[in-house]
């Protein structure tokens, strides 16, 4: 999956980009249709904190968009754990649309059994 960089205020260097998007890579061993994403980081000015590094991660998977911001005091901290945030919500996600698949699988087995009963019965019945 490719990550659109946008560093905001900074030139970002090539190896935390690298870093980035070699954790957010391992996402697709979680849910293989991940269609792309978009990553931001910025620097929260203002603050006196040392956790000043911010990391958004923005997914697109069909249907919906699914999004992470942590604040940490490096931007690979941060980074992993968005990385890590993100991959519970796919974990959720995936399971909701097993839900929603099973539900119809049910249903759809449901009216199967019943024309099935119906023919059985007619038949018994026509004999």
């Amino acid at each position: 999956m490719k990550l659109q960089v946008n560093a905001v205020g900074f030139k970002a260097d090539q190896k935390l980009i690298n870093f980035i998007q070699e954790k957010a890579d391992k996402l697709n061993t979680f849910y293989d249709r991940i269609q792309g994403g978009e990553l931001f980081l910025k620097l929260e000015k203002g603050e006196h904190s040392r956790e000043n590094k911010v990391v958004e991660i923005r997914l697109n998977v069909p249907g919906q968009t699914l999004f992470a911001r942590e604040i940490n005091t490096s931007f690979e901290a941060a980074a992993m754990e968005a990385v890590e945030s993100l991959r519970r919500q796919l974990h959720k996600f995936k399971e909701k649309l097993q839900n929603k698949h099973d539900k119809n699988f049910d249903s759809e087995k449901e009216k199967f059994i019943r024309s099935n009963e119906e023919d059985i019965t007619s038949e018994v019945y026509n004999e």
